[in-house]
């Protein structure tokens, strides 16, 4: 055979297309190199590169977003590993760990925990109740303390960090000033441990802390305490480094206390007065929804806070407040199914910060598809149809509910 390394048109093709499905597979791992002249040249493609005009590119694969999951487990395999053997002291962390996973408050919170841990300490995560977060290793916990908990119990949760500060004696405590539960146990906490917290901290630097007060209308600069309230945007989250997350237990029983509160559980919400900003599970609808009666009942069904794009409020099947996009309300949502929407750069915008995503559409090539964890590619009223079906059999505790669904979602295909 012949020695001479030949092009491929196609390979190059595709690494120039952004929106070919291959386009991540073939771009070149190189960040930056030297050139012959001694210039340090950047890749102009890569994931995340600030333009000559300060504009970031846009990666449309769902890496940025949290799209495909191999896409970004490979993204973490990346990160440089930060190991803790023998911690010179702890940073303590709770965590409000809504709906068991971390929020984007809780992760500003690990942070700055991460800023004031330096090289040689920990973060210590304490965690409350039940968790179904995954990913505490690249939000920057070292070591995680699982601790039982059940409803509202804001006077044994104080007992069990007494005990974790009597054994890990932590140099500060870090819980989020938030209405999610933070705010009253660090007060609780502060109170317990006869120490008065810095609250509404929003920066944090040369061991000293700004907090607002006044209203939110002045700062307040005072020396860092050992107890911080921290607001949301404290600080930047931990993107560049993975940790171990190694899970710790106390060796010593959590006291047990007669609670003078009782929870009753739960109350039952009506999605549709749920906030956008605020709800865990959005189906959204575009283009592609060509009856609206039975996405409101899939809704309904599904117990789903309803969403839009731009296109079905322009056309006036939704209201201005359930837009979603960059033009509209960015929405976090745990669960995000968008049927019929194509993706538009300004709603992948506005759903970046979602943890799952879900995608029903007839066109597999859409950026929808691609920013999606689980795509549907069919027909959204068949599916939609089959969903309604499927809850209903669950609800009724009928087998056979999830191969119907199956069975009607591949005949839509």
């Amino acid at each position: 055979m012949s020695d001479i390394i030949r092009r491929d048109p196609r390979a190059e093709w595709i690494a120039r297309n952004r929106l070919h499905p291959l386009h991540a597979a073939m771009q070149p791992h190189q960040l930056s190199w030297m050139g012959p002249n001694g210039v340090l040249r950047k890749n102009v493609h890569g994931v995340g590169f600030i333009g000559p005009n300060g504009i970031k590119r846009i990666d449309r694969s769902g890496v940025q977003q949290g799209g495909s999951s191999k896409r970004v487990a490979s993204t973490q395999e990346q990160r440089v590993l930060h190991q803790v053997p023998a911690p010179a002291f702890y940073i303590g962390v709770v965590p409000d760990m809504v709906g068991g996973r971390l929020s984007s408050h809780d992760r500003d919170l690990l942070g700055l925990a991460r800023q004031l841990a330096g090289s040689d300490g920990a973060v210590l995560a304490v965690v409350f109740g039940e968790s179904k977060e995954t990913a505490f290793a690249t939000a920057g916990v070292d070591r995680l303390l699982l601790l039982d908990s059940e409803g509202y119990a804001p006077e044994q949760q104080v007992l069990g960090l007494r005990a974790v500060d009597n054994q890990f004696a932590p140099r500060h405590w870090l819980l989020p000033d938030s209405r999610s539960g933070g705010a009253e146990l660090g007060r609780r906490f502060a109170a317990s441990l006869g120490e008065r917290p810095a609250t509404r901290v929003w920066q944090v630097k040369d061991g000293a802390c700004v907090g607002r007060a006044g209203a939110g209308l002045q700062d307040v600069a005072q020396p860092l305490p050992r107890l911080i309230l921290a607001a949301a945007e404290c600080a930047e989250p931990v993107s560049e480094t993975r940790h171990e997350a190694l899970e710790v237990q106390l060796s010593t029983a959590i006291a047990s206390c007669l609670p003078r509160i009782e929870d009753l559980g739960a109350v039952a919400v009506d999605p549709a007065a749920i906030p956008m900003a605020e709800a865990e599970f959005i189906l959204s609808g575009g283009n592609g929804i060509k009856d609206w009666e039975l996405f409101h009942k899939a809704a309904v069904a599904l117990g789903a806070t309803e969403g839009a794009s731009r296109v079905a409020v322009d056309d006036g099947f939704m209201a201005r407040e359930r837009q979603v996009g960059a033009s509209g309300v960015w929405v976090t949502a745990r669960v995000y199914v968008a049927v019929g929407i194509s993706g538009a750069i300004q709603h992948l915008q506005g759903i970046g910060a979602c943890d799952k995503v879900v995608a029903i559409n007839l066109d597999p090539g859409c950026d929808m598809i691609k920013r999606a964890d689980l795509s549907v590619i069919g027909d959204g009223t068949a599916v939609l149809e089959a969903l309604i079906v499927a809850v209903d059999n669950w609800r009724n505790a009928s087998s056979g509910g999830a191969g119907l669904l199956a069975n009607q979602a591949t005949r839509s295909a």
